[in-house]
């Protein structure tokens, strides 16, 4: 039975081996698709995450604006802006 199936397999010659640009360029994108999963492993919804992170950014951007211009009172101004308008 065994020298039924050694005569269905390919030979070596008709295994086709890519050039090296072609594995150096399969390998690359293989490395992007592993960080790109990486980088969502355990995210629902990577956009809202992304999203939050640009808001929370926005947010001590303008805390420390807030900070260099007037002072504490703007922050509390700012804080009750943010609580009222949902942001």
């Amino acid at each position: 039975m065994g020298i039924f199936t050694s005569c269905c397999k390919p030979s070596a010659a008709d295994v086709l081996t890519p050039d090296a640009e072609t594995r150096r360029r399969q390998q690359v994108e293989a490395a992007e698709r592993r960080r790109i999963e990486e980088a969502s492993r355990g995210v629902k919804d990577p956009e809202r995450m992304r999203r939050a992170q640009q808001r929370s950014e926005e947010m001590e951007r303008r805390e420390q604006e807030l900070n260099s211009a007037g002072g504490a009172n703007l922050k509390v101004l700012y804080l009750i802006y943010i609580l009222f308008n949902n942001y």
